[in-house]
């Protein structure tokens, strides 16, 4: 599960106990590990956040989790990275619409298309491993995220669907 220990090895995970009042805050608080790190900008993060305006809540890619990220070739990229921030409840991208809002918030920055593909893709493995939303939803620390992490990564390769055919 190598997506989990890219998160912790390179220190991209953020579990908050306040929860921002809407999602415009929840997309710029997710982002800050990327701004940190300076893989991403302001520019980017309001790119990401002008384009759920235009077209809708379509980061919202399961309920319960958000795929923050704007196209490769936007403005305020300086590097390639995911960052992954966990908030205490959801938060809403459509009112009323239980199935777009989120607390897992995966966000995503690349230099090229080539390598967008490939974050969404390693970030779909994930997400498709059984269990593995339900767990991320229900850490309170980077203690628990490090449990799941161990969880996952010491299960074996046919238990979490995978295959080599």
């Amino acid at each position: 599960m190598t997506m989990l220990k890219y998160f912790y090895d390179n220190d991209l995970v953020r579990i908050y106990d306040k929860t921002p009042t809407n999602w415009r805050e929840a997309i710029n608080v997710a982002s800050e590990n990327l701004k940190e790190k300076n893989i991403i900008t302001d520019e980017y993060v309001r790119e990401v956040i002008k384009n759920v305006e235009t077209n809708g809540a379509y980061i919202v890619i399961t309920p319960g989790v958000v795929m923050p990220h704007a196209l490769a070739t936007g403005q305020g990229v300086l590097g390639t990275g995911i960052g992954f921030a966990k908030f205490s409840e959801p938060v809403s991208f459509e009112d009323g619409n239980p199935d777009k809002q989120g607390k897992l918030f995966f966000t995503l920055a690349a230099k090229d298309e080539t390598q967008h593909l490939e974050n969404i893709q390693n970030l779909m493995t994930l997400l498709m491993t059984d269990g593995m939303i339900e767990a991320l939803s229900d850490i309170e620390t980077l203690a628990d995220f490090v449990q799941v992490m161990g969880q996952f990564e010491n299960t074996p390769a046919e238990q979490r669907g995978e295959n080599d055919g």
